[in-house]
């Protein structure tokens, strides 16, 4: 079992492999919810443009923790 350590509160936290796999899971489905609402919410006669940013823009966020998290899995390799 591989740990991984994530700061949590301010305080560091250790998740192991099976914990970051859970935490990608749920990242990824609330990513494709964000890109459902993305694409709802543009398709209005006019939509709130304001809204739409700061969906696109929790979108992103999300993109960097999960991208982050699935390197956090891959195991360092001395080169």
């Amino acid at each position: 079992m591989i740990d991984r350590s994530e700061w949590v509160g301010g305080r560091e936290s250790v998740l192991t492999a099976e914990e970051i796999e859970r935490r990608l899971e749920l990242l990824r489905v609330e990513h494709r919810d964000l890109d459902c609402a993305i694409v709802a919410l543009s398709q209005l006669a006019q939509p709130d443009q304001l809204q739409l940013a700061r969906l696109k823009k929790r979108k992103l966020r999300l993109r960097d923790e999960i991208t982050m998290l699935e390197n956090s899995l891959i195991p360092d390799i001395i080169a």
